[in-house]
Formats: C-alpha cells, sequence, structure tokens
C-alpha cells in the first residue's frame, strides 16, 4: 500500500499566467499492527493540468466533436488520461510532466516531488453557471506494474484579469550577468512581479471614484435619484449605493436593489432561437420608503462569485437590479386621520393603487487578489489517495 499525498503549498486560487505548484508525496506507510512489511514498487508517476467543459444539453447546442481516438486511449487503463471517466470535453492542458520512473519506497519511506506549471493565460475562469462549467484540475497519475493507473484529482480555482498577459515587464536587469543556472529562480521572479502586477492593476481600476447620478422616474414624474461613486468592483467588495427622495413627486412606497449575474449563451450555441437569460441573484436589500427622505444599500460581492468574462460560448455580466412600488395617488393621502379628539391618532390606508416598474444598471466585477479568494474557497488545498 502507497499513500499519495498532494499539497498546493500557497492555497488553492490562482490567477491565469501564475504558476501553480504542488508537492506531491508518495509514502510507504509503517503500520504498527502490521507483522511484516515489505518494499512497495511503483513503476511511474505524472501530472496535467486540465480543464474540463460541461454544457447544459437544454441550453447549449455544440457542434459534434470528433472524439474516437480520445476514446480509444480512455479505454486503456495502461494510458495516461487526466479526464478519463469524466463529463464533458477538455478544452485545455498542458503537456504532462513525468514525476518519476520505477519508484522503491522501503517500509516508512517517502519521497516527495516538485511540480511546477505556468497556467494558461488563455483559457476561461473557473465558474459554475446554469448553462456551462468551467472546471479546472491538477490530475496526478500513477501506476503500479501490470496493474490499473490510479489517478488523483487536485481541483482549483482559476481568477482571469484581463490584459494581464500582454503586458511587457521592463528590461531592468538587462545589464546583469546572465547566469543559465538561475532559470527557475527568474521565473519565480517573474512569478511574483505578475502577482503584483496584478494587485497593482486592480487597485487602479477599483479605486477610481466618481459621481454618478441618476433620475429616478416613472411615467406619471419624478420618483426621486439614485447616487453611486463606482461601476468598477473586485469580488469581495461591497456595492453602495444612496436615494434621496425628498426631490420626488411621486411617493415610493417600497424598493429593492438586487445583486445579480447574467449569464447568456452565445447566439450560434443557442439550443433554442432567442432563448432566455439565466439570472443568478447574489445579494438582496428590500427597504418600505414612503415618507423617508433619504435611504442607502449595501450589497456585499461574494469572494466565490465568478468575475464578469467572455468565451466563444458564454458571457457573464453583472448588474443591479431594481425594483419600485410607487403610489397612484399623492403623498398626502397614504395617512388618514382615525380621530377627531385632542388625541389625533394617525393610521396607514387600507387600500391604495400602486404602479411598479423596475431598472436595471450594469456593473463591471474584476478579480481580487487570489490568496483571499482562498480563504473562502471550497476546494481544499490537500488531496490523498491509497493505491
Amino acid at each position: 500500500m502507497i499513500e499519495v499525498l498532494a499539497k498546493l503549498g500557497r492555497g488553492p486560487v490562482f490567477l491565469a499566467g501564475e504558476v501553480l505548484e504542488c508537492v506531491i508525496t508518495f509514502t510507504n506507510p509503517l503500520s504498527a499492527s502490521s507483522t511484516s512489511a515489505s518494499s512497495e514498487m511503483l513503476a511511474w508517476a505524472s501530472a496535467q493540468i486540465h480543464c474540463q467543459f460541461h454544457a447544459s444539453e437544454n441550453r447549449v447546442a455544440l457542434p459534434p466533436s470528433d472524439g474516437s481516438k480520445h476514446d480509444v486511449q480512455a479505454e486503456n487503463e495502461t494510458v495516461f488520461v487526466p479526464n478519463r471517466g469524466e463529463r464533458g470535453q477538455c478544452i485545455l492542458s498542458t503537456p504532462p510532466k513525468i514525476l518519476f520512473c520505477d519508484l522503491r519506497l522501503d517500509p516508512g519511506e517517502s519521497k516527495s516531488y516538485s511540480y511546477c506549471e505556468t497556467l494558461p493565460v488563455d483559457g476561461p475562469p473557473s465558474f459554475r453557471g446554469q448553462s456551462v462549467k468551467y472546471v479546472y484540475k491538477l490530475t496526478i497519475g500513477c501506476q503500479r506494474v501490470n496493474s490499473p493507473i490510479k489517478l488523483l484529482r487536485v481541483p482549483f480555482r482559476v481568477l482571469v484579469l484581463h490584459g494581464l498577459k500582454d503586458y511587457q515587464f521592463p528590461q531592468d536587469e538587462a545589464v546583469a550577468p546572465s547566469n543559465p543556472f538561475l532559470e527557475e529562480e527568474e521565473g519565480l521572479k517573474k512569478d511574483s512581479r505578475l502577482a503584483d502586477l496584478a494587485t497593482e492593476l486592480l487597485m487602479v481600476a477599483t479605486s477610481r471614484r466618481s459621481l454618478h447620478l441618476y433620475n429616478i422616474s416613472n411615467t406619471r414624474g419624478k420618483v426621486g435619484t439614485f447616487c453611486i461613486f463606482k461601476t468598477v468592483y473586485k469580488i469581495g467588495e461591497d456595492v453602495i449605493g444612496t436615494f434621496n427622495f425628498s426631490e420626488g413627486d411621486i411617493p415610493c412606497l417600497q424598493f429593492s436593489v438586487s445583486l445579480q449575474t447574467e449569464e447568456s449563451i452565445q447566439e450560434e450555441f443557442q439550443r433554442r432561437r432567442g432563448q432566455p437569460v439565466s439570472f443568478t441573484m447574489h445579494a438582496r436589500h428590500q427597504e418600505s420608503c414612503l415618507h423617508t427622505a433619504q435611504s442607502s444599500f449595501s450589497l456585499p460581492i461574494p469572494l466565490s462569485s465568478t468575475p464578469g468574462f467572455t468565451t466563444n460560448i458564454v458571457s457573464l455580466k453583472w448588474r443591479l437590479h431594481f425594483e419600485f412600488v410607487t403610489s397612484g395617488e399623492s403623498a398626502g393621502t397614504c395617512l388618514v386621520r382615525g380621530s377627531q379628539s385632542e388625541a389625533v391618532t394617525w393610521t396607514g390606508v387600507e387600500q391604495m393603487e400602486v404602479d411598479t416598474f423596475s431598472w436595471d444598471l450594469p456593473i463591471k466585477v474584476l478579480p481580487t487578489n487570489p490568496i483571499l479568494a482562498s480563504y473562502v474557497s471550497q476546494f481544499s488545498s490537500t488531496n490523498s489517495i491509497t493505491i
């Protein structure tokens, strides 16, 4: 028996373009209850990253793919196929890397191997929507002699920051003497600079503030105004807005604000022409506001949510969805006097004519620091199997 343990050192969330590093440990455990123990042999072990795509057959019409060659290999249990047995299509994969050949482990002995790979910058982000899913996994395959391959899958999350791959780093070390033995250190240094650059770009994009003022009106007149200071956010931030109903001619009885994502399939891949867009609500605020001059809301963008993106199949956009309930009468008729005596009691009317209308405000949601997103990730940094 051999235990295989895979550990992602920094956590299970990465930016596209970063280097994923995983330490894989093979152990021949020495059990205290066993009377005899023997050495264990593994023929080989290999590792590879792939992105698996799955689409809902009711919503997405994909062209037929020629997977005959892949199917023949998948049926052969001596061939390393990282996505064997998984639903969907493998749309992206890195070259497989061999960890070792002919490994012998004595009882109680362990050996560790480090796997490093740069995540492709041209792939989609991790996403689990109503119509499509993009799932990233690191698969470690190992095999005993004359035995089927065993697979250990390590799921992780990928965030994509558009424009990062086109950035050219300044050649500030061009005058320094080159050393061919420092290639790995230079790669790690560039990876660190990539993370720092992403943090700086996100800070610049989301820290800009300017007043955005919108008039809220229906067919009968002005209801109020809405104010928001920015429309670009990172996941994990709060969307804050304020209302001013004091300048309105139409009384607003109630309002609600929902933070939503809009998942739409590109027209050429729609199962039915003109099929409806899928909406997902992430946060909501509702408030009764009759005779309220000013009000505000704060909606958190979940760290586990996916920033906006577009591929050739699906598009994900963010928006604020507003719903207003207004009175069909003037403000003075919303209360009635209950008594003519000195002790006056004002009560609400039992019935009232109302009008409802809605409004959508698009916003832009970007990724955040992957270390921060790792704290709420559903994935574990450590995965293991026994073979």
